[in-house]
């Protein structure tokens, strides 16, 4: 089976999302693809309906907004854990996000058979920040996103040194082709600027999304945090 990792934009009509793609066979998911400047919610559909056999979708972006204010259930119960390690979550909101993209796209999803957090075909929400303490044992949230052009170079050469350790775990290797080995070399990352620096976070951050697909369809040990009526994201847990 294959599944996919999205890195959405908040406003995806105009800013660029990342899709990885990837097939889960064993004890090893190869990373096949990775769409790195998607605008728009029709391009996005497009692309997924050509992934053939495609079961499983994880979205780093609020799928479901119940609450008009405030902090959904999800959002308030991973706060409890993940904010002593730098990992806390912004609410998601009706009254901030009144007509979400990230909303639109989960609905769409849901037309074209991938229902919240049910099988065969399943969607769900995926917050990367705590898949990758729990799955690489960080005591706090890895540093990429912001701060000065250097310090998300830095982050952002670490981030992927931490992907590519996967190569050889264990418990679900990541086995990335030559084509796509670019995007994690550190030479390559270091000469990125302006959008190609932002873009390339994006492409990492879906693969972060995609490997966490694999493991929950696995049924990998892991904690839900809210409820499928009003959406839950799911964290990897290792050694626990």
């Amino acid at each position: 089976m294959r599944y996919a990792g999205i890195d959405l934009a908040w406003k995806g009509e105009t800013n660029p999302s990342a899709i990885a793609v990837g097939s889960l066979e064993h004890k090893t998911l190869i990373l096949e693809e990775v769409a790195p400047s998607i605008i728009g919610l029709n391009p996005i559909i497009e692309f997924l309906r050509g992934q053939k056999d495609l079961q499983g979708i994880s979205v780093d972006a609020s799928l479901i907004i119940p609450n008009e204010t405030g902090f959904r259930q999800s959002e308030t119960e991973l706060n409890k854990v993940y904010r002593s390690k730098w990992a806390g979550c912004y609410p998601t909101n009706q009254n901030l996000y009144p007509d979400a993209f990230s909303v639109k796209l989960s609905k769409r999803l849901e037309e074209e058979g991938f229902k919240f957090g049910t099988e065969p075909k399943w969607q769900m929400e995926c917050y990367p920040h705590a898949s990758l303490i729990e799955i690489f044992g960080l005591t706090r949230r890895l540093a990429y996103k912001k701060g000065k052009v250097n310090e998300k170079i830095e982050g952002q050469k670490e981030l992927a040194r931490l992907l590519l350790s996967l190569e050889t775990k264990a418990q679900l290797k990541l086995e990335i082709p030559e084509k796509l080995y670019h995007f994690f070399k550190p030479k390559y990352i270091e000469q990125l600027r302006g959008q190609a620096l932002k873009s390339n976070e994006d492409i990492l951050d879906s693969v972060v999304c995609l490997y966490t697909t694999a493991l929950f369809a696995k049924h990998h040990p892991g904690s839900f945090y809210g409820d499928l009526e009003e959406g839950f994201v799911w964290v990897p847990e290792f050694g626990k």
